[in-house]
């Protein structure tokens, strides 16, 4: 599948020009020319002979972005001076920081911020643990653990490969939720030091992110820790993708005229994610749904199921389907897809039910091209932001996360989850819902507010929390 030119990939070429001649003309054209966009062109010195110019351009992967250099640089009177990489400059020194939020300006505020001031408030600690919530920055934190065995779409890359991931996940948190995160990247993908690591560490948190743990060992570990631990845990590759989805299908849904209940699902993936859509659809009344891995239908008579498989094969496919991905679509109303790159082609899109939903979800390449999906279905979905209704996690885990911590919950249950997918997809109206628009953007205002009252209402309602003191 071709792709388009991506900020993701863009470059600022500092480049000299002949000031007399036509080079700074051309530059517009070299780059068109290799199918480059320039995104902005600025003077960085002036002169009488030459000139300084800076590009910026958008390219689709490095490979392209050098071919834009090259372009640049065959130009008659350019010579180019400098490239960077502006994503790689984002990254420069990290992404985020930790700031004091009281002033420390003379020697009476120091006194209480630190010794001797600080142990009276310690003491009240020991005296009632409970008060950490309320007296630290634990009830406004969140640990972001992982061991850098599934990062992305990258594999097992290792834990500091991983960091700039877990930092730009603590970002989001910041920036959408006003919550302090904190990566922590664990040199261990051994189940049993994973969890008593966190477990450990837990008292300095108001709840646990686990991201990018590598299945089935994400099951055991989330598993442990909720019952070792008294603060919510949250496998966003699990939970926060389960809940996107569920949002938009219940909107998908909408478009099309169908109910949950009565349409025929086909999943292909049947790893961390693909298992908890399926747990969250059922629990949100999904009936009739075929999951398919790598070796065709989950069903009750495959002799190679892991517990995880038999789970899926005990409680979905009541008709005993056994063939493959391509059969289980075939008749079906929605397709989702949480596993690799073009497993289905037009032709299996087209011997679905009228008004069909796909949710193509592989990154970067979906399990279906979506232009050739569209062609065939109703609605289309995918991970990607050039395309219209990205199902992206963002929209999920720092509202989810807000509301956790503000009711002071001490678990994460489906009820919750039902409650953050329908603030989700309540937050797009009847007069913006389509085809093209069944999920809102990540910048909608409000949406993590919304998201957060959902989720904190059901944990007070439910005895596992309580309202903001």
């Amino acid at each position: 599948m071709a792709t388009l030119p991506s900020v993701s990939y863009s470059i600022t070429v500092r480049l000299e020009v002949d000031g007399h001649g036509s080079a700074v003309g051309g530059l517009t054209s070299a780059v068109e020319h290799v199918g480059g966009v320039i995104t902005a062109l600025d003077v960085a010195q002036a002169g009488h002979e030459r000139i300084r110019i800076d590009v910026t351009c958008a390219a689709r992967d490095t490979d392209h972005a050098q071919a834009i250099v090259d372009a640049l640089g065959a130009v008659e009177g350019v010579v180019v001076h400098k490239v960077s990489d502006r994503t790689f400059l984002m990254h420069l020194g990290g992404k985020i920081e930790m700031k004091s939020k009281v002033p420390l300006r003379n020697r009476d505020e120091l006194s209480m911020a630190y010794t001797p001031g600080v142990a009276r408030v310690s003491q009240a600690i020991a005296a009632n643990p409970a008060d950490a919530r309320r007296l630290t920055v634990k009830r406004n934190s969140v640990a972001v653990v992982t061991d850098g065995s599934a990062v992305l779409g990258l594999g097992n890359i290792g834990p500091e490969a991983s960091m700039p991931v877990m930092e730009g996940k603590a970002a989001l948190f910041k920036r959408f939720a006003d919550i302090d995160a904190w990566p922590i990247a664990l040199d261990t993908q051994d189940v049993d030091e994973i969890v008593r690591t966190v477990q450990v560490i837990a008292p300095g948190f108001g709840g646990v992110n686990l991201e990018d743990i590598s299945a089935p060992r994400c099951f055991e570990v989330e598993a442990r820790l909720r019952e070792l631990l008294d603060i919510p845990v949250f496998h966003d590759d699990q939970h926060g993708t389960a809940i996107v989805v569920l949002a938009a299908l219940k909107n998908a849904l909408r478009v099309v005229g169908k109910d949950l209940g009565g349409v025929r699902i086909a999943m292909s993936g049947a790893g961390a994610a693909g298992t908890a859509i399926l747990k969250l659809l059922m629990h949100a009344g999904a009936k009739h749904i075929v999951v398919c891995d790598v070796h065709g239908a989950v069903h009750r008579g495959r002799d190679d199921l892991d517990p995880n498989l038999e789970w899926i094969a005990a409680n979905t496919n009541p008709e005993g389907y056994s063939g493959d991905l391509r059969g289980a679509v075939d008749g079906a109303d929605v397709f989702i897809g949480v596993s690799a790159p073009n497993v289905l082609g037009g032709e299996d899109i087209a011997e679905m039910n009228d008004d069909a939903i796909i949710f193509a979800l592989a990154n970067p390449d979906p399990e279906v091209d979506p232009d050739v999906a569209r062609l065939h279905a109703a609605v289309v979905a995918t991970g990607r932001s050039d395309y219209p209704n990205q199902i992206n996690n963002v929209l999920v885990f720092p509202g989810f996360f807000r509301g956790l911590l503000d009711a002071q919950s001490d678990h994460v249950d489906s009820d919750m989850m039902v409650a953050a997918a329908d603030a989700i997809a309540g937050a797009v109206t009847d007069d913006e819902l389509g085809p093209h628009y069944i999920i809102p953007s990540v910048f909608h205002t409000n949406l993590s507010k919304s998201v957060a009252a959902a989720v904190r209402d059901v944990a007070v309602r439910g005895g596992h929390g309580r309202a903001e003191d």
